[in-house]
């Protein structure tokens, strides 16, 4: 579908917007951040910001069902709008989902449906999710790391999975800053080549 980034802002508007003022105001920034990763990603950069757009679809009140987003999300996405593959794994994985989904018992559910290899494009997606605060600002990734954990009780399985994913988190981010760097986003540059890792 050309223009996936489009459709992707309608369909997280519709149903974060409303109900969930911060997670839209969050999933605006992520998107945004997206945006600029767009000449080190060429063609593959819609894609990127259509998961930008879409990562928090399944905190929307009307599409919880496990209660855990990135599996929700992923599975409305590909259940009723039969949504690209790839787009389904990135909302599926992004920001070390693998992690939470074992402090919830629900890996063997998650990977089953949606594959325990991480996709392609996941670093840059978990750089802009981690780069953005929950009112949409830009925030380093330290600062992003110590609101989750504020934000959640110790004991609560999104601080957990935190707690172990920060390391992985944190290189993530730093790959892509590396990556900027290297290729300033003011030069014509031909589109990084991705492999899976």
């Amino acid at each position: 579908m050309k223009n996936t980034a489009a459709w992707a802002r309608d369909l997280a508007r519709k149903h974060l917007e409303t109900p969930l003022p911060r997670r839209w105001a969050h999933t605006q920034g992520v998107a945004r951040q997206a945006r600029t990763l767009a000449p080190i990603l060429g063609d593959q950069a819609d894609l990127l910001e259509a998961a930008a757009w879409l990562h928090d679809i399944g905190y929307a009140p009307d599409l919880v069902d496990t209660g855990f987003h990135p599996l929700d999300g992923a599975r409305y996405l590909r259940d009723t709008h039969e949504a690209d593959t790839h787009l389904c794994r990135l909302v599926a994985h992004h920001s070390c989902a693998m992690i939470e989904a074992r402090e919830r018992d629900m890996s063997s559910v998650w990977a089953q449906d949606f594959g325990g290899q991480t996709p392609l494009l996941n670093d840059f997606l978990t750089y802009c999710d981690m780069t953005t605060s929950p009112q949409g600002e830009v925030v380093a990734v330290g600062e992003r790391l110590t609101e989750i954990q504020i934000r959640y009780e110790r004991t609560h399985a999104v601080s957990r999975a935190i707690r172990q994913a920060s390391p992985a988190l944190t290189i993530s981010v730093r790959r892509v800053e590396n990556m900027l760097r290297a290729k300033p986003v003011n030069q014509q540059t031909r589109p990084i080549v991705l492999l899976d890792r």
